[in-house]
């Protein structure tokens, strides 16, 4: 077992706002409650952000995945950028079962304006409405579409990253993979913020394996299971719908791996950016004590967070170079 770090001060001030405007942790059971309390929260922090005039938002539907829906996709430009732009696609958090493109405004104004880069955050497919593969498949869709958009996106296609947070991160490592496996243009940067890419952590709690605090290991179970359908609990996973059971992580790009020690997610994180290593793949790996899943987004003003905001940019900017 680890010796825990109590929760760092500022972002237990933060946990305990939430919290308070919350009426209590999110419980992913009742999915309808959730995602509508989950929205309601994002209206109210977007509401707050302050205008950015270095930056110009679009919203916009392109192309999915063969005989499946078109993808709505928020796109951020830098205002006045000439020439060709790296560019990230961005895929945002919500357990696989919430959340949508608009979400993490903030978070990609932030790298649009610092980095000089196109930023498009991708509205996928949700479950338990739709099973795996259809989140993969239109994030897939989404990036063939970033990459192919040439000149009228001004993207240089060999600067392209993809990241997220959370179950965002999951899906940014299954990318990863799916890419490496259909023998395409590996992307430059993988970007995975507390990733949610292990199936197979969903054990009860009890004294060795205590809750965690956001996403609590019922969350998990619930998003695993909603996610996967009858897959779930077999040996017959893809390692595309759960990167951790990939056998080889060989050939994938350059990674940064943020981990948060009181995240339901610690192990499985420290454990895969490890294994990247262990293949060769040049990973950077950051853990941040006292910290809880999403204190990233959640308490942007801690020294954590700033810290994380800081080595994301650095390595980003390192890819893009």
């Amino acid at each position: 077992m680890y010796v825990f770090n109590p929760v760092d001060p500022q972002l237990k001030r933060h946990f305990d706002n939430l919290m308070e405007v919350l009426g209590g942790a999110l419980d992913f059971s009742d999915l309808k409650g959730a995602r509508a309390t989950h929205n309601l929260l994002t209206e109210q922090t977007l509401a707050q952000l302050p205008p950015e005039p270095a930056v110009l938002a679009t919203d916009l539907i392109v192309p999915g995945p063969p005989d499946n829906p078109e993808l709505p996709v928020r796109l951020y430009r830098p205002v006045g950028a000439g020439g060709q732009m790296p560019a990230i696609l961005w895929i945002h958090g919500g357990g696989l079962v919430s959340g949508h493109a608009g979400q993490d405004e903030g978070w990609c104004n932030t790298l649009c304006k610092e980095l000089r880069c196109v930023v498009a955050s991708v509205e996928y497919r949700l479950a338990p409405e739709h099973k795996y593969p259809a989140a993969p498949n239109d994030c897939y869709a989404a990036l063939n579409w970033l990459r192919g958009g040439g000149a009228a996106l001004n993207i240089d296609a060999g600067k392209v990253a993809v990241g997220g947070n959370s179950a965002g991160g999951g899906l940014s490592a299954a990318l990863a993979l799916k890419v490496r496996d259909n023998g395409g243009l590996p992307f430059c940067f993988q970007l995975l913020v507390y990733p949610m890419i292990d199936d197979a952590n969903v054990l009860q709690v009890d004294d060795a394996h205590p809750d965690t605090v956001v996403w609590s290991r019922a969350n998990n179970l619930f998003g695993w299971r909603s996610y996967l359908g009858d897959l779930f609990g077999g040996d017959k996973v893809p390692h595309c719908a759960a990167p951790f059971r990939a056998m080889d992580l060989s050939n994938l790009p350059p990674t940064l791996m943020v981990a948060a020690e009181l995240d339901l997610f610690l192990e499985e994180n420290l454990v895969y950016a490890q294994r990247l290593m262990k293949a060769g793949v040049p990973t950077a790996l950051h853990v941040y004590p006292g910290a809880f899943h999403g204190f990233h987004l959640i308490a942007t003003e801690s020294d954590s967070s700033k810290h994380c905001t800081a080595a994301i940019l650095h390595n980003l900017g390192a890819a893009f170079s």
